[in-house]
């Protein structure tokens, strides 16, 4: 009998676990984030590590930047993950120790770290990478992709403004970990496609928020005026509640 989950399935767990409504502008970020997340976990050769880590709580923080109500983030993120039975809160502690590690070294450094875990593992976290270079079954992802990327971009001097500099580093990075660089090369071009689309729309959103307010704040400018020159009928009915309620 096969027991395996479907999208559809994942798809009621996130509605039943977050039964406030999402952002219609952000709806397709949520879903297409929960089926790539799905798709990975039901992979035989899929295996959690914290770059992938990374790459999600990467994703999701960038590419719901400006959600509102801003409160509802946390609650749309832990259950994109308690859908298909993941835990944020440790999804959210290996990015943070990653993102912490990232910004306390330079580029070159993460990937001497990089290199070091692959070829003699380390601490925990080098442990881990040493698994990903050494399993000939890994399964690539495009969040991995992302999650690779951001330890570029956090750390110091932030190699991927430079394309030069970031050339040079990311085919030593995927010699190291056994990946295609490829496919990380066209993942993360997607990615920083995506990005640049995702600014323009919430640069275009705030542009038609702010003429709502502009034209908001001159009709009511324009009633103001109006009622600038009352008659003395007009404003004797108005009195007459203030001394009902004051006695």
């Amino acid at each position: 009998m096969n027991n395996l989950r479907t999208v559809s399935d994942t798809k009621r767990a996130f509605y039943s676990i977050h039964t406030r409504p999402v952002n219609s502008v952000y709806r397709r970020v949520v879903e297409e984030l929960m089926v790539e997340m799905h798709l990975l976990r039901v992979n035989e050769d899929f295996r959690y590590d914290p770059i992938f880590a990374l790459g999600v709580t990467t994703s999701f923080d960038r590419f719901m930047d400006g959600y509102q109500p801003e409160n509802d983030k946390d609650a749309i993120f832990s259950a994109i993950c308690k859908a298909q039975e993941a835990d944020p809160v440790q999804m959210q502690k290996d990015g943070q120790r990653l993102t912490e590690l990232a910004q306390s070294k330079s580029a070159q450094e993460m990937l001497d770290w990089i290199t070091q875990a692959a070829n003699s593992g380390g601490d925990e976290l080098q442990w881990q990478l040493r698994n990903i270079a050494q399993n000939p079954k890994f399964k690539y992802s495009r969040l991995f992709a992302i999650g690779l990327f951001t330890l570029l971009e956090l750390s110091e001097g932030n190699i991927t403004q430079d394309e030069e500099s970031l050339a040079e580093f990311l085919p030593n990075i995927c010699t190291v970990l056994n990946i295609s660089e490829s496919k990380l090369q066209k993942d993360l071009e997607i990615y920083r496609g995506n990005l640049d689309k995702i600014a323009q729309v919430r640069q275009a959103m705030d542009d038609i928020l702010e003429a709502q307010k502009k034209r908001r704040e001159a009709d009511q400018a324009k009633k103001e005026g109006s009622d600038d020159t009352p008659t003395t009928e007009a404003s004797t009915p108005d009195s007459e509640p203030t001394s009902e309620v004051s006695s």
